[in-house]
């Protein structure tokens, strides 16, 4: 098989694609045929070597989010041969997904409903769990809740506007005013365009805070909560100084460490089928064309994900 590894920390060009041999399934996993790989901007700083070493020194090989067909299963009885199926397996150790096969926990993916293509199932997991963990588990967001997602054009923020607006709440998001509509079309009740406006002052009594911009913006974001407020953060989670500021004032402070939840995953499955959830993806590329998927990764300000296809 094919997979895209790097043996240096670097830019785009690090990334190669060698032969491999196939994985073999353990007690439990899955082979699973890969039709589509979501990319996220995780695996970009991974691979310039700006994030901890979650993977170790290289080489390796990146990627999570997956969708394809079961080939084989050992001992599970979960899946057989022909299943469709995607999920996020094993982070945040590796899953060495921008491969043609991957051997995966058959508990870490679920089935594909049909209304998916394997594109759109495989930009889902990572953006869709962290957006879920965000505003379910964590967030306990209720009918009526003042929510606000920040970056809400992105690969997180587009779920979360979605999910936030199925479970009941008022949705507002900050964007940048060339994502207005496509912000608006995802359900938000109202746009903040930071490039123009202080969202610190156009926002107050919010509930929840969904961050995933990180910086000042989470600081800021102290003035807009309501007494009680709770902010979450996909980027901040291990600012202590953060959470002692958010403590002192009265406020909750939660960071999220995405976890291949099937239960959350077969939640988004159920939003989808319902017609409540939909993913973006902005732009798809050849498996050998992995560089220039990452160049654009590395340019930020994405709508929704990138996707590498087989």
């Amino acid at each position: 098989m094919r997979v895209i590894t790097q043996r240096m920390l670097g830019g785009p060009e690090v990334l190669t694609i060698v032969d491999a041999p196939e994985p073999q399934p353990l007690p439990t996993e899955v082979l699973v045929r890969v039709k589509a790989i979501g990319l996220n901007p995780l695996e970009a700083l991974l691979r310039a070597g700006e994030f901890p070493p979650l993977l170790g020194r290289p080489p390796f090989i990146l990627g999570w989010d997956i969708s394809g067909v079961v080939e084989e299963g050992s001992l599970t009885y979960r899946f057989r041969p022909g299943d469709e199926v995607f999920g996020m397996p094993m982070f945040p150790r590796a899953a060495s997904a921008y491969a043609e096969v991957v051997s995966a926990p058959a508990l870490h993916l679920v089935r594909k409903p049909a209304s998916l293509s394997h594109v759109e199932a495989s930009a889902l997991p990572v953006v869709g769990l962290t957006a879920w963990q965000g505003l379910v588990d964590l967030g306990g967001v209720t009918e009526g809740d003042r929510v606000l997602v920040h970056g809400g054009g992105g690969g997180v923020g587009h779920v979360a506007i979605q999910i936030a607006k199925a479970l009941g709440a008022r949705v507002i998001a900050t964007a940048s005013g060339s994502k207005r509509k496509f912000v608006e079309e995802l359900g938000a009740d109202e746009v903040i365009d930071y490039t123009a406006v202080d969202f610190t002052e156009a926002v107050r009594d919010i509930d929840v805070v969904l961050d995933t911009i990180g910086g000042d913006t989470v600081q800021r974001s102290l003035g807009v909560l309501r007494p009680g407020g709770h902010l979450v953060t996909a980027v901040a989670e291990e600012d202590t100084e953060l959470v002692a500021r958010y403590e002192a004032a009265g406020m909750r402070f939660s960071g999220i460490a995405v976890d291949p939840d099937p239960v959350a995953l077969r939640g988004l499955v159920e939003l989808v089928e319902q017609g409540r959830l939909r993913v973006h993806v902005q732009e798809t590329f050849p498996f050998e064309r992995v560089a220039d998927a990452h160049r654009l990764l590395d340019g930020g300000h994405l709508r929704g994900k990138l996707v590498l296809t087989l």
